[in-house]
């Protein structure tokens, strides 16, 4: 397959695709000429996914690759979900998310703390077919942020499989159990057979 476009500008998101997503010419939507945002109305990860797929694959008649994930959070009834980018109410300010996240659980002890993360990745072909995928990664939320590796929830985030924070995990050891890493092995399976 020639390139894939990544519909997202978020370098972080970006360079997680491309460590995982190896053997492929990866290159975000900005670089291929692509300045829109298409707005995610969706209500489930896999609705987002494919509209910012679709958007980028349209735009550019290309391949395009869109991620659609979220911290699920059990006290709070599986929020923030589909606006975890957004929770604190301005996108992407990771800061504001994390605190209005600790304050929503404040009292909250930790057998209640039970968190996951949730990826669905679409793969939104030239032709108009779309091959989806999810993944998980479980575990619970901190009291207070532990390290500054990774982007949005991560130093709150305490993996099971990790026995640590993803704010203290390297890109590699994230990458090896996290939710993107899960729904993007299980795309290139799914491609495998689909292609």
């Amino acid at each position: 397959m020639e390139k894939i476009v990544v519909a997202s500008g978020n370098a972080g998101k970006i360079r997680e695709i491309k460590t995982i997503f190896q053997g492929y010419e990866i290159i975000s939507m900005r670089d291929a000429g692509f300045n829109g945002d298409p707005e995610e109305t969706g209500k489930t990860f896999e609705e987002n996914a494919i509209i910012k797929a679709r958007a980028v694959s349209e735009a550019l008649a290309s391949n395009a690759l869109a991620d659609d994930s979220g911290l699920c959070v059990e006290a709070l009834g599986g929020a923030p979900g589909v606006f975890s980018a957004r929770y604190a109410g301005e996108h992407g300010n990771d800061a504001a998310n994390n605190a209005k996240l600790l304050e929503e659980l404040k009292g909250v002890p930790e057998k209640d703390r039970g968190a996951y993360f949730e990826s669905c990745v679409a793969l939104c072909l030239k032709d108009g077919r779309v091959i989806t995928a999810f993944g998980r990664v479980y575990g619970k939320i901190l009291f207070a942020l532990e390290g500054s590796a990774g982007f949005g929830y991560d130093p709150l985030f305490y993996s099971e499989e990790l026995k640590k924070s993803f704010g203290t995990a390297t890109a590699e050891e994230k990458n090896s159990v996290s939710h993107r890493a899960k729904a993007l092995a299980a795309l290139a399976e799914k491609m495998k057979s689909e292609l």
